[in-house]
Formats: structure tokens, sequence, C-alpha cells
């Protein structure tokens, strides 16, 4: 069965891909298939993908299989279709570990979040101070001590103040952020998965002075500081915090040091234009996921069907609808790993680059985006930095929804998806996020924030308008050619995305 889609002159043949469909789908074709494909990757048997997985590896192997099938060239080291990167990995094991303040037992990733590191120390006794916002003042006699600090929003004598740095200096034993409340379109949300760290193998080395970090949740500070709603309160205001000591910090840690591997899978889909050879495209997602985590309503494994399965997927269908035929300029599909873990994947493809980031014109990335509500404005991060503007207003008017600025920039989602990296190396960028424009979009952003993002709901209950998909999923094939076809290249516009480079 084949159905055609007609974008800014973008003739393409969508084919369906095998799988079964619940009946309540989509109704165009193209959509479907990507819906299956999306089923495919997020499906339990992936097991949410975790970096360093069997899971993850699996839906390596299928994405690898998919690009092969739709004609791909492989693009990953010494010619295959993987990019092999080690990670050492940290993670807390919860079970045969425990953690105290004043007497107070807190559960990990309930009550408190810890982030292994290097210095890490399996055990730790000593006092436990809170010190407001831990700016310079409020640090002179911390040595020694566990500290605790208010976290987001510090007030602004504090920005650019970086406290962690200075409780090491001042020879505290660690450091613990309340997690102040979190931004009202992106809620601080608990439990979370679990207290680990993965980073690439060999980049972090301990420095002999053991320092404990982690983040406690505002639900349980009420246990172990005096009036902590009033504190809470001030600090959420910006106001200046009492100092307050809390009694001993009893810590017996058991962390698990592993070395694993994880790969990006590339494909290249050539380009039939010498004359641009030398100019590629690269659309970007990521695959990873949190896998098996601290369980939510009895549920503990993270499927991370939209975050970000749905959209790798999307890759799948764009290599399927082209079928091998290309388009002017080159275009790699890049599906990377440990986005979830620091942007890692795409950190070392930047460092490491299979297709040379001179012959790199642009990256298109697929994060963020969720299709909950009819699609009427999208939030375009990078829009006006580059060209790269130009094409997305184009085929946004023509599908019928608008397009903005970033009006959030304090939520940093520039930074956070895998396009960063590029834009850091020269190379300018896009992602998108679906915006807000009603009572029912809001409400709907909202609850996914609530209750799904990086969480087990995230999986295929969420409820999707398909429209609103089908939409986005054409505007992403409608710039991905503009990109890829135009005679202009995609230049800097922006003077401060420059100075980054």
């Amino acid at each position: 069965m084949r159905f055609a889609v007609s974008i800014l002159g973008l003739a393409v043949a969508t084919l369906l891909a095998p799988a079964a469909l619940a009946a309540d789908g989509p109704t165009d074709a193209d959509t479907r298939a990507w819906w299956a494909l999306t089923r495919e990757l997020s499906g339990d048997d992936m097991e949410g993908r975790d970096t360093g997985s069997a899971g993850y590896d699996r839906a390596a192997a299928l994405v690898a299989r998919r690009f092969a099938e739709a004609g791909l060239k492989p693009a990953g080291t010494d010619g295959g279709w993987f990019q092999m990167i080690a990670f050492d990995d940290l993670r807390l094991d919860e079970a045969h570990s425990a953690l105290s303040i004043g007497g107070v037992s807190l559960a990990f990733n309930r009550e408190v979040l810890l982030s292994p590191g290097p210095d890490t120390p399996a055990h730790l006794a000593t006092g436990t101070t809170f010190r407001g916002f831990c700016g310079p003042n409020d640090i002179a006699d911390v040595s020694g001590k566990l500290v605790v600090c208010y976290g987001r929003p510090a007030p602004v004598r504090l920005a650019g103040f970086d406290r962690a740095k200075a409780l090491r200096a001042a020879g505290a034993a660690g450091m613990l952020t309340i997690a102040a409340p979190g931004l009202a379109s992106e809620p601080i949300r608990w439990p979370f998965a679990y207290s680990r760290s993965v980073s690439i193998a060999g980049t972090q080395a301990p420095t002999g002075k053991p320092f404990l970090a982690g983040t406690l949740n505002p639900d349980a500070v009420a246990r172990i500081l005096p009036d902590a709603a009033a504190v809470l309160a001030k600090g959420a205001a910006g106001a200046d915090l009492p100092h307050a000591e809390l009694g001993g910090f009893v810590a017996d840690l058991t962390i698990v040091k592993t070395a694993t591997k994880s790969a990006n899978v590339l494909g290249l889909l050539p380009g039939t234009d010498p004359a641009l050879a030398g100019e590629v495209i690269v659309v970007g997602a990521h695959l990873d996921g949190y896998g098996h985590g601290e369980p939510v309503k009895g549920d503990g494994l993270y499927n991370g069907a939209l975050d970000d399965a749905a959209y790798v997927a999307l890759l799948e269908r764009l290599a399927a609808v082209r079928a091998g035929h290309g388009f002017a300029r080159p275009v790699l599909f890049a599906v990377f790993t440990g986005e979830e873990k620091g942007l890692l994947g795409s950190v070392w493809y930047a460092a490491h680059p299979t297709v040379p980031l001179a012959k790199t014109e642009a990256m298109i990335n697929l994060d963020q985006i969720r299709p909950l509500y009819p699609l009427k404005l999208m939030t375009v991060h990078g829009l006006s930095d580059s060209n790269l503007g130009d094409p997305v207003r184009q085929v946004a008017a023509a599908i019928g929804f608008a397009v903005q600025e970033d009006l959030e920039p304090e939520r940093n989602l520039l930074r956070r998806s895998d396009n960063w990296p590029f834009m850091q190396a020269g190379i300018p960028g896009l992602s998108f996020v679906l915006a807000t424009y009603d009572k029912t979009s809001l409400e709907r952003y909202y609850d996914w924030y609530q209750r799904r993002y990086h969480h087990p709901a995230d999986d295929l209950s969420t409820p999707i308008d398909w429209q609103a998909a089908a939409d986005f999923n054409a505007f992403f094939y409608g710039v991905t050619a503009a990109a890829a076809n135009s005679v202009a290249n995609h230049p800097w516009k922006n003077d401060d995305m420059r100075k980054i480079n």
C-alpha cells in the first residue's frame, strides 16, 4: 500500500512498516507506519533502551537494519553502521546503601537523589549544615561538613557563582541541593529512575578528596529542617535564608562501577549534486532511554516512547520514504546514544566525526516533540540563528501553523539536546517543541511533565493527537528537503552563536 505526500514540491512514496496497530491509531498510511516503528522501538522487549544495555543494543541493531533496508549507506566506524563509545558507569546499589540526616533515614530516588562520581565516599559520618543559597558569605566555615543548599532560583547576586566548586575548595564533605520548585512548564518530578552517572571512559578521574553530591526532594525537607515551609517559601522568593545545623549525617554507600559500551548508529543518504557533496545535512535523534528504574505505580520500565523512540522512528520513516533516492546534498542519519546521560553520544561524535565537520552544513534535531494537541504553534530553537530559519518558516506556513522564538530561555532547551555539540562546533542547528496556545494545550503539556516525562508512563498509552503527529512529520520531511536541496547554504546570522565556536 502506498500513500503520496507532497510538501513544497517534495513528492514521496511512503511504505508501511510491518507491525500490528491499534484500531484507534492514525488514519493516514505515513503516520501509521511511523507509529508502527515507534511501537517496535519502545516495546517492553527493548527494555527502555538504557545506555550500555542489551535492550539498547537490540534497538540499535534494528535501526541499522531499517536503514539498510531503506538504502542508506553505512557511515559508522570502519565502514559499518555503528560508532562504538566506551563509558564508565557508576551506579548506587540502593538495596545495600543507606543515608540519614539528623537520624532521619531518606529513601533513595524518592527523597534523595545521589550523583555518584569518582570522589563519592563509601562511608561518610559528619555534621550537616544548611547554608541557604550557599553564596560566598555562607560557606566560610564548612570544612568537613555535609552542606545543604537551596536550589534554583538563586538570587541574581549569585549568578555565575559555582557553589559546588566553592564548597570543594572550602573543604566541605559534600553538597545536597534542595530541588527548588521548578518552572511551571517543567516541574520537578519524583521519583527519579535511579542514582547513577555515566561518563565517557577516562574523562572523570578521582581528585583524592572525597565529596558527596546529590539532590533533596523538597517534600522531605520538613523532616530534617526546622520551619521548612517558611524557609522554602523565602527561597522561592530569593530572600535571604537563615543558617541551621541539622544534626549528624551518615551515609553507607555501595557504588558499582561498570565499564560499558554503546553505539551511535550512522547511515548516509548520498547526495545527487557533486558540487554540494561537501555540505552534509545531519538529521538526528537519540535512541537511549532510562531502562529499568524506580517503579511508579508498580511500573519500573521506562519505555521512552515519545522521548525519543518516536523520533528515531521518524528518521527511519524518512529513510524509507526516500528509498535510496538522494537530495541534492548528502544527508547523514545520526541516531545517538547517551543523550539522557549528558548528550554523550553527540559529544563523542562531534569530537570524532565520521563525516568531517568541515563538510557538515547543518544539524536538524528531533527531541522534545510531543504531539499531544493540535499543532498550531511551534517553538523553534535556533530559528533566527542561521539561514535554517528560512525553510522552517516556509514549510510551517505551507502546512498552516506558526513558529516562534524560544520564550522560555531559562529552561535552556537549546543546550539540552543533541543539536548543541554540533552548534558548539560551528554548525548551525535546530530543534523543535510544540508550543502551547490555550487552556487545553497547556493542561496537556503540564500533564505530560507531571506524569510521563522521564517516567514509565512515557509509553504507547500516551494520548496522541494524530493530526498533529502527521503535521509535524510532514514538516520534518519538508524542512529536511528544503535544507538539503536549497541553492543557498546555511550561514550563521547570530553573532553570539558564532562566538561559542
